[in-house]
């Protein structure tokens, strides 16, 4: 039998490799698309997938609580993801995607300490060199002064984020595609109610269509395989784990657009590799 230790890092590693690449993908559409238009597409195709998966591996309907989750998870991961936005725009992007990303993993790992107790010493370490690694392969290498809305925004993204992963734990006990199609719906309404209210969606274009929807489906996995890793063991370890997807996207930047790493994002890079080893120990 494979250890859940073992079990949770591979499901998470996934997760991470599949948000890594639709976060690449997506950001490769936002530069020929409006960015509204295609988080909205890439949401849609996740609600199209995962309804015909649980459908075809006959998945029963949770119970209201179950369904109630994923509407919390829709709501709170997409007003993440509109916060993260405006927090990149409008802010230091060097500044805005490290301190998101560590809050999104402290809350969960805070809320699996008061419901699962601590984890192993080694495990603890690898969380800390874990964050370190977030921080340094979202890293520009921005020195300027850092203002107020270059913090409060992120902070905010990273609890929608940090709701998300909770509320996905929730109820991936019961069933996993149809609370995840219901997430799909919420995020949906949300994000098209807003892009609506901004005036800032417009269609896509057939070339580029491809991409998005490749996007759709990469995020609908790692969703999913998220899912399974909260199933399969600790909220913490799934979390910090499926938190690493900078590093999919950031190395995918290097191989297909030949963008140059800086030494920090290698260092955060190896960094990953490392707190991978201890937490799945």
């Amino acid at each position: 039998m494979i250890p859940p230790e073992i079990l949770v890092t591979f499901f998470g590693l996934a997760a991470a490799a599949t948000w890594g690449a639709a976060d690449f993908s997506g950001g490769f559409a936002t530069r020929r698309a409006s960015v509204y238009s295609v988080v909205i597409i890439t949401q849609a195709v996740g609600l199209v997938l995962l309804p015909f998966l649980a459908v075809y591996f006959s998945e029963d309907f949770p119970p209201m609580s179950g369904m109630f989750w994923g509407f919390v998870a829709g709501v709170s991961g997409s007003a993440g993801l509109l916060l993260l936005y405006h927090a990149l725009s409008k802010g230091k992007m060097g500044v805005a995607a490290p301190i998101s990303a560590v809050v999104t993993v402290g809350l969960p790992v805070i809320y699996s300490i008061f419901n699962e107790g601590l984890p192993a010493g080694y495990q603890i370490a690898g969380f800390v060199v874990a964050i370190a690694a977030m921080w340094m392969i979202s890293s520009t290498g921005e020195k300027n002064e850092i203002k107020r809305q270059d913090v409060v925004y992120p902070l905010l993204a990273g609890v929608g984020f940090g709701i998300f992963f909770i509320s996905v734990d929730l109820f991936s006990e019961s069933a996993v595609f149809w609370p995840l199609t219901v997430a799909k719906v919420s995020a949906v309404i949300v994000i098209l109610g807003f892009a609506l209210l901004k005036k800032s969606a417009s269609l896509p274009s057939k070339s580029v269509l491809p991409v998005i929807i490749i996007s759709g489906i990469l995020d609908a996995s790692g969703n999913l395989f998220f899912a399974l890793a909260s199933q399969a063991g600790r909220l913490d370890i799934a979390t910090v784990v499926a938190s690493l997807y900078p590093g999919s996207t950031v190395l995918l930047a290097w191989i297909v657009l030949k963008e140059r790493l800086s030494s920090i994002q290698w260092i955060g890079v190896v960094l990953a590799l490392a707190a991978i080893v201890l937490i799945s120990l």
